[in-house]
C-alpha cells in the first residue's frame, strides 16, 4: 500500500507532462478533459474517449517514455492530441504537423475510403513562446489551412492546430474574451482561481482538477515519478543545448575558414585575414 503524506508540503507543478497527464489523460477523468477542451476549442465538447495507455514506470526509469502527450477521442469522430512542453525544443511547429499527419492518415483502415478519414486536432501548451509566433498579441492561435489572399475561406476542416503560449497569458488575457480558458491557464500555472461561487460546468471541472492535483501531491510515489520525470526533461534540455550551442559554434567556425581561404586566393595579407577572422597565422597557411 503506498504511503501518503500528511501535510502538501508543495503541489505538483502541473506543467511537468507526467502531472498534467495524470489529471488530463487518466482514464476516469474525462469529464475535467471535457471542459479544459471545450474552453481552448471553444465550442461544447459533449463526449469524450481517453487513450488507456497507462505510464509504465519502468520505462519511467529506462528512459523510454518520450513525449507524454494525450490522446484522446472527441464526440466519436475527431482525434485529438494533447501535449504540454516546458521546454523549447526548437522545431515543434514541424513536431505538431508530424503528430497531426499520423492521427489523420491512422483514422483510415487499409483499403477503405477517402471519406472515412476524421478530423484531427493538435493542442500544444508551451511553457515559453514561439519565436515564429513573437508578433501575436494573444496567448493562444488556432491554426487553419486558408488561402493567401480569401483568409477567411479554410480550405478544410480535418486540420486544426491550437496553441497555447503561458508567458503571453498575463501580457495579453485582456485580448481573449474566453474567462474558463484564462480559470484553467491559472490552474496550470498553479494560480489562485476564485471560482467558490461558481456553479458551472467548467468550475465543477476546475475544483476536481484542483483535487486530483492534491491527491497526486500527496502520494509519495507520484511524487517521486513527477520528480523523476522533471529531472528528466531538464537533463534532456541541457544535452539538447549544449548540443546546439555545439553545432552553432561549429558553424561559425567553417564560416572563418570559408572566409580566410577567399581573403587568402586575393593574396589578402594574412595578419589582415588573421584579425578578421581570428584564425592564428599558422591556421591561415595551413588553409
Amino acid at each position: 500500500m503506498r504511503k501518503k503524506v500528511c501535510i502538501i508540503e508543495k503541489l505538483l507543478n502541473p506543467k511537468i507532462d507526467y502531472v498534467f497527464k495524470r489529471i488530463f489523460g487518466h482514464v476516469g477523468n474525462e469529464d475535467i478533459t471535457k471542459e479544459l477542451l471545450s474552453s481552448i476549442l471553444n465550442r461544447k465538447v459533449t463526449d469524450l474517449k481517453l487513450d488507456n495507455n497507462p505510464i509504465l514506470e519502468k520505462d519511467m526509469l529506462d528512459d523510454k517514455m518520450g513525449i507524454l502527450d494525450i490522446k484522446a477521442k472527441i464526440d466519436d469522430s475527431i482525434n485529438c492530441d494533447i501535449e504540454m512542453q516546458i521546454v523549447d525544443r526548437r522545431n515543434i511547429e514541424k513536431r505538431i504537423l508530424y503528430y497531426w499527419s499520423k492521427m489523420y492518415t491512422s483514422s483510415i483502415k487499409s483499403g477503405g475510403k477517402f471519406k472515412d478519414l476524421q478530423q484531427g486536432i493538435v493542442i500544444l501548451i508551451s511553457d515559453y513562446e514561439l519565436n515564429s509566433l513573437k508578433e501575436i498579441q494573444k496567448y493562444i492561435t488556432k491554426w487553419n489551412i486558408r488561402e493567401e489572399e480569401y483568409s477567411k475561406i479554410i480550405l478544410t476542416d480535418v486540420l486544426e492546430f491550437y496553441i497555447l503560449e503561458l508567458p503571453k497569458f498575463n501580457k495579453y488575457r485582456k485580448n481573449i474574451n474566453n474567462t474558463e480558458l484564462d480559470s484553467w491557464i491559472k490552474f496550470i500555472e498553479n494560480l489562485e482561481v476564485n471560482d467558490m461561487n461558481d456553479t458551472s460546468e467548467n468550475a465543477k471541472a476546475i475544483q476536481k482538477a484542483k483535487q486530483v492535483l492534491e491527491e497526486i501531491s500527496q502520494d509519495e510515489h507520484e511524487r517521486y515519478l513527477a520528480e523523476l520525470r522533471e529531472k528528466y526533461i531538464m537533463d534532456q534540455a541541457d544535452i539538447e543545448e549544449a548540443g546546439y550551442y555545439k553545432g552553432v559554434q561549429a558553424g561559425i567556425a567553417k564560416e572563418k575558414i570559408t572566409i580566410a581561404k577567399k581573403f587568402k586566393e586575393q593574396n589578402v595579407d594574412f595578419e589582415i585575414i588573421s584579425k578578421a577572422t581570428g584564425l592564428t597565422i599558422d591556421e591561415i597557411k595551413n588553409l
